[in-house]
């Protein structure tokens, strides 16, 4: 049976005029509706094993959880594990798991779970590269999870906490499922109710949700996280100007993406306000180490050094800074200027020594982009005019963004450079930047780049780790492997007359968040 709004709100008045203390779950259905929100694309795949796209992940963190995550500041925090120790060697590695969890189709999560998720992630993320020195997972008991390594890794649980490619825990019986065949089945506050391809995505409270007691309330994508709606709404609204028109006449709750130009739309209008996350993400060109011309390093060099950098960033309209780092000036492994020199080039003169070097005959160059970001879009459109500009053969490649991450991600495809931008990676630190740096380029058989990413992982010390990184954001920059367009942020609006709760975040939230 439905009921109304209003008579929920009446009797959650009288119940407190009684005296009565309801339940959270009380609490929490009688706030209900449906708020929708647009956003640029809909997910590829909600398979969170191989997922990495912002549109796929702001949908999956609602549904699934992970034994820990990141915290308001990015740091490492409980979650569906109430406790997580390392032994003194970092070689074992114990989660005691929290009880009484529920899965979307009733069952409790228990250690065979995870244990199967963690199994079924070693043999299909693209990630899978960080469990590479696992010895055994173990399930000791219902409720404790042990991870036991062949070496030392100072960082492995900070690695259990990203968000992209997130170590999502699924029930045992989803384990032999290939990639993206996954059977939608999470813990997370949020079930999924339907998926229609290329139009919309509605996501169902999940009435058996079982929150993190231990916090008072949501951190970041941990803490205790509350379903006050009925249902959200996510509807692929590629263009911009429709997903403003859409929360100007009511049709749209939220909006994603709104390009700086645009913000004038909203002068006068008291009930739209405006978030600016920043920093937000880190704009790269990412350029394919095995694929045509660019499989030759001198050919990579000689487009990194063609790039005119504010060029780019000022076509692309976003909210940006041009900076020459792959980490934030507040990271304990952020190396000052000495990754400058390969930052903003824009000298011909180099370019064209290195590709009279590479012995470059004019092949083709494809560069792709998508039809869906608009700043990517751009970004690619100015690189081609400078890379024409140094005597390089570029075509330009549009194609769906789905397409495109895949392309990036999984190697199809023909293209040699394309674009993106990096979230969590940059706020995380160097744990997180390994599976981008070596899956998007394609990069294989850099020994380099191998004995770098092995010092930091088994070394103890904090300041070898340092070291190391300098050496892998070296390799990573000399090669062109990614390179470096800017810091990017981007712009949200919610109507503040109808939604409350909703606060800014890198990964849109909409647990805690309720309509007026």
């Amino acid at each position: 049976m439905m009921i109304s709004r209003s008579f929920r709100s009446a009797l959650l008045a009288s119940a407190l005029l009684a005296g009565v203390a309801l339940p959270p779950a009380v609490l929490a259905q009688q706030r209900g509706g449906t708020l929708t929100y647009a956003y640029v694309s809909g997910p590829g795949t909600l398979d969170p094993h191989v997922a990495a796209s912002l549109v796929e992940l702001e949908v999956i963190h609602h549904i699934f959880e992970t034994l820990v995550a990141i915290d308001a500041n990015y740091n490492t925090k409980p979650a569906l594990a109430s406790k997580a120790e390392a032994s003194a060697d970092a070689k074992t590695f114990t989660f005691a798991l929290r009880k009484g969890v529920k899965f979307h189709n009733g069952k409790e999560m228990t250690s065979a779970d995870v244990l199967a998720t963690f199994e079924r992630y070693k043999k299909l993320s693209p990630n899978a590269s960080v469990l590479a020195e696992v010895e055994s997972f173990e399930a000791p008991d219902p409720y404790t999870f042990v991870v036991k390594l062949t070496k030392p890794n100072a960082v492995f649980i900070d690695v259990l906490k990203s968000p992209v490619y997130p170590f999502a825990i699924i029930p045992v019986e989803q384990k032999d499922k290939a990639a993206r065949a996954l059977d939608v089945i999470g813990t997370g506050p949020y079930a999924l109710g339907e998926w229609v391809k290329d139009s919309h995505l509605v996501l169902r409270r999940f009435e058996g949700y079982v929150a993190d007691e231990s916090s008072t309330g949501p951190d970041g994508l941990a803490g205790k996280r509350t379903a006050y709606l009925d249902a959200i709404r996510y509807n692929f609204v590629p263009e911009a100007n429709t997903r403003i028109a859409a929360i100007q006449s009511g049709g749209a709750d939220v909006i994603s993406d709104v390009p700086p130009d645009l913000m004038k739309r909203f002068d006068g209008r008291p009930e739209f306000t405006l978030l600016k996350i920043f920093p937000f993400c880190m704009s790269v060109f990412v350029v394919n180490s095995q694929q045509g011309p660019t499989a030759n390093p001198l050919v990579r060099q000689a487009i990194s050094a063609a790039l005119n950098a504010t060029e780019v960033l000022e076509a692309m309209g976003s909210v940006s800074q041009a900076t020459h780092s792959l980490v934030y000036a507040n990271s304990p492994y952020y190396q000052g200027d000495a990754m400058k020199k390969y930052y903003n080039q824009n000298n011909a003169a180099k370019a064209k020594e290195l590709l009279a070097k590479a012995g470059y005959k004019g092949e083709k160059i494809t560069l792709q982009t998508n039809s869906n970001y608009a700043t990517m879009r751009n970004a690619i459109l100015v690189l081609s005019e400078q890379l024409k500009a140094v005597g390089m053969n570029v075509s330009v490649d549009v194609v769906d963004w789905t397409t495109n991450a895949s392309n990036m991600q999984r190697g199809t495809g023909t293209w040699n450079v394309s674009t993106t931008g990096f979230c969590s990676n940059p706020l995380l630190g160097p744990q997180q930047w390994r599976v981008m740096f070596y899956t998007f380029p394609q990069v294989k058989n850099d020994t380099a780049l191998d004995a770098a990413y092995e010092k930091f992982y088994t070394s103890l010390d904090p300041k070898i780790r340092v070291a190391a990184w300098a050496d892998i954001e070296q390799r990573v920059l000399d090669q062109a492997y990614m390179i470096k367009i800017g810091d990017t942020g981007t712009i949200r609006v919610f109507n503040n007359k109808k939604v409350e709760g909703y606060t800014p975040y890198y990964i849109p939230r909409f647990w805690n968040v309720s309509l007026k």
